[in-house]
């Protein structure tokens, strides 16, 4: 129930219900005015705790904004980048947030404290004063009233009419206090309902203003936000991949750290005792020592772990000699003295063991150290991108396309290794790689046939992006802008060999198909970098500072699928120059055999006379005829042929470029250097012509040189028919060799025909080339 209505006719009977309502009137009014005064230092309280919220908010804004992340290696992903900046991103929106937060706390003082304590001074105070007055005068009205009423009837009638009128007076300022003090408390009572409340909601405003400047900033930060939450999924991801690749590398250190030791400038590092004499006897100081073999430097700077920091200077001193120190010579174990060129008297060193010591002996004794470069995980040879590596591939992708491009996990979730290792015999065996069927049968899992393509993939003796073009890849990806890493990586693909690119273009298109697919298998573009980046594109040192490279190497893979298109259907912008171009088939020479086009020295001519090429065609048909009926013959063909090759003959064009700087140990049977090389028809499109130049060699010593000259003829997919001549100089270089071209009108529909070298002149140009 509310309280009962004051009604001014009520004051002139001032009756105990009246009296009894005005209480009621008056409890309420203390009641509000310890309501607000309890509300105001409430709300001076909540003012100073906002004001060291923001405060504290600001100060943790600010330590984020300082904090920089620093990554392993030289250069950061997009997605390390975006998580780099986003503490700085959460500063700003913080900073933000508590700019507003302070124009509240400012508002709050002025739109709630201020107008509170003003209606409770003006307000409720006037009503208070009124209530005083009222008592006031209620105290003097009933005193004189009183009073009146004593006098004695005996008085002067003047005198009694006196003292009515002076009640009278009392009376009705009484009455007028009265009905001011009544009209005051309603008009409190009634003026609390928004005056009071007010206030109140224009606080709320102000925090709702707050709130909702908050939700635009969220609004704002939306974009950012699905950027980072997508880059912090990538990082994770590939976070998992390095992982579990680092610790499979410290596994292997763990079992043989001599075998994975990282390949140095120094011949031999490492931590060895020096013994040094002091005014109380000999000590022992531990150093770090270096030794390189070609300068026969040694550098010691003394060094200990326990105290964390040198103990003095770097010295560094020419090595003279090396001597094993006797046991019994010396209290120490695994001690060698060292004498030095610019340092008098011997240098006793102490090694770890017996067999640090050995090493250091070997080093120091001029003979090489042994260096475990990084294997190949994969048996090399297993896998070739031949015939049979492209029939293995498209069947598996025509397999996972054709029944499992859905499945979620693709390529990520791994199949049973024996399941897969034996799908992988079924593929590799060359009766079942010659059968058309292009359909793996439906009783192979879909998981297993995506391992038998990783595995593959990983079996090839060198990866299919080349070891020679890894960190040419890593710098791309590393590029600022994503346009120059898609132009670089489209360069850096038109120069891999040819079987490799169409291998990688053959693969790239169905892994853009995967990622079509992504919403039911899951697998995005990022995820089929992670798996495939260590496969197509790993280092051939596997060191941890590589396998920090492995994000890059994923980024790699996701440029190449997302512009698969462009990078592998058009030509880059800037094209290859001819030392280029050799370069990168030269370092093939291990994926595919050798053809005629990649020989050191080529010629190429097209038909100007009938004469002139019957001259040239009759030159060669000799030099076979030659070889055939006489081996001892073979030097006076070679030297008949040098004129033919030093000769200005405009219509010649040569090309010869840098003859390679090292052999492999054991030829394998598509080297040059093998007996039973095969013939290979030329190329469809020749190399690009230089300048015309001559054999800048010539033989200077006729009996220490061997020069053997063959033919080959092969059909062409053009409407040219090429003869090839090759002189092998196995003095100067084994592998040099010289290959002259002649072109000659091809019939519209010839026998396929491949003239190659008779087994007994073959025989004869080993024992050739095996002469002192």
């Amino acid at each position: 129930m509310g309280l009962p209505a004051l009604e001014f006719s009520d004051c002139c009977l001032d009756s105990p219900h009246f009296r009894e309502t005005l209480k009621s009137h008056e409890a309420e009014l203390d009641k509000t005015n310890k309501f607000i005064k309890e509300l105001i230092k409430d709300g001076k309280s909540l003012i100073t705790a906002l004001k060291n919220l923001s405060s504290a908010k600001r100060k943790f804004a600010d330590s984020l904004n300082e904090f920089k992340f620093q990554c392993i290696g030289d250069a950061e992903t997009d997605d390390e980048m975006c998580i780099a900046r986003s503490l700085q991103e959460f500063a700003t929106v913080l900073r933000n947030l508590e700019d507003e937060r302070i124009r509240m706390i400012e508002n709050a003082s002025e739109v709630l404290i201020t107008p509170l304590e003003k209606f409770r001074k003006e307000q409720i105070g006037a009503a208070k004063e009124a209530k005083k007055k009222y008592d006031k005068e209620t105290e003097k009205y009933c005193g004189i009233l009183e009073k009146h009423l004593n006098l004695s009837s005996k008085k002067k009638e003047s005198q009694l009419q006196e003292a009515d009128s002076q009640v009278d007076l009392v009376r009705q300022h009484f009455y007028e206090v009265s009905l001011e003090y009544v009209f005051k408390v309603q008009e409190v009572q009634e003026r609390k309902m928004f005056e009071f409340v007010e206030p109140l909601l224009a606080f709320l405003q102000g925090l709702f203003t707050f709130y909702h400047h908050g939700y635009e900033l969220a609004k704002d930060f939306g974009d950012f936000k699905t950027q980072l939450t997508i880059s912090i999924q990538n990082t994770r991801n590939r976070f998992e991949g390095t992982r579990s690749e680092v610790e499979s590398l410290m596994k292997k250190m763990k079992e043989n750290p001599l075998e994975h030791k990282t390949i140095s400038p120094y011949t031999m590092e490492g931590y060895l005792y020096v013994q040094e004499k002091r005014h109380f006897g000999t000590s022992w100081v531990k150093h770090y020592c270096t030794y390189q073999r070609d300068s026969k430097q040694i550098t010691m700077v003394p060094f200990d772990q326990k105290s964390g920091g040198k103990g003095g200077e770097d010295e560094s001193v020419t090595l003279k000699s090396c001597t094993r120190r006797k046991t019994d010579s010396i209290e120490k174990r695994f001690c060698f003295d060292v004498e030095a060129v610019d340092r008098p008297g011997v240098i006793t060193m102490q090694a770890l063991s017996e067999e640090d010591r050995r090493l250091w002996m070997e080093a120091m004794d001029g003979r090489e150290p042994v260096y475990n470069s990084n294997k190949d995980s994969q048996s090399e040879g297993t896998a070739q991108l031949d015939s049979i590596g492209f029939s293995i591939i498209r069947k598996c992708i025509h397999a996972v396309e054709t029944r499992g491009i859905n499945e979620q996990g693709l390529y990520r979730i791994v199949g049973v290794n024996s399941r897969v290792q034996k799908l992988l015999s079924v593929l590799m065996d060359p009766k079942t790689a010659s059968e058309t069927e292009t359909d793996i049968c439906a009783e192979w899992e879909i998981k297993t046939i995506t391992s038998a393509l990783k595995t593959y993939l990983r079996m090839l003796p060198g990866p299919l992006m080349m070891y020679q073009f890894q960190r040419s890849f890593i710098k791309a990806a590393k590029l600022e802008n994503q346009e120059s890493r898609v132009s670089e990586i489209h360069s850096l693909v038109h120069r891999l060999p040819e079987k490799n690119r169409q291998m990688l273009q053959l693969l790239m298109n169905h892994l853009a198909n995967v990622a079509n697919n992504h919403k039911q298998n899951l697998m995005t573009v990022a995820n089929l970098g992670v798996v495939f980046g260590p496969t197509l594109l790993r280092p051939q040192e596997e060191t941890v500072a590589a396998i920090m490279d492995i994000k890059f190497q994923n980024i790699v893979i996701e440029i190449l699928i997302e512009n698969h298109e462009k990078i592998f259907n058009t030509v880059p912008d800037m094209p290859l120059t001819n030392a280029q171009l050799h370069l990168s088939r030269k370092k093939s020479s291990d994926s595919k055999p050798p053809s005629c086009s990649e020989r050191p020295l080529t010629l190429f001519h097209t038909v100007q006379s009938t004469e002139k090429q019957e001259q040239r065609n009759s030159i060669i048909n000799s030099s076979l005829e030659s070889v055939s009926s006489n081996p001892n013959s073979i030097l006076n063909s070679s030297s008949s042929l040098q004129p033919n090759m030093n000769s200005s003959d405009p219509d010649l064009a040569v090309v010869k470029p840098t003859r390679p700087n090292s052999l492999p140990p054991n030829p394998s049977p598509t080297s040059p250097l093998s007996p039973s090389w095969p013939m290979f028809s030329a190329p469809s499109s020749p190399m690009p012509t230089s300048s015309t130049s001559s054999d800048s060699s010539p033989v200077s010593t006729p009996f220490r040189k061997a020069k053997a000259l063959y033919a080959c003829k092969a059909e062409h997919d053009s409407e040219l028919s090429f003869t090839a001549g090759t002189v092998f100089d196995n003095a100067e270089c084994p592998s040099a060799s010289t290959a002259i071209f002649t072109a000659t009108p091809k019939p519209r529909a010839p026998p396929p025909v491949t003239w190659a070298l008779p087994l007994a002149a073959r025989h004869i140009f080993s024992l050739l080339l095996l002469l002192p």
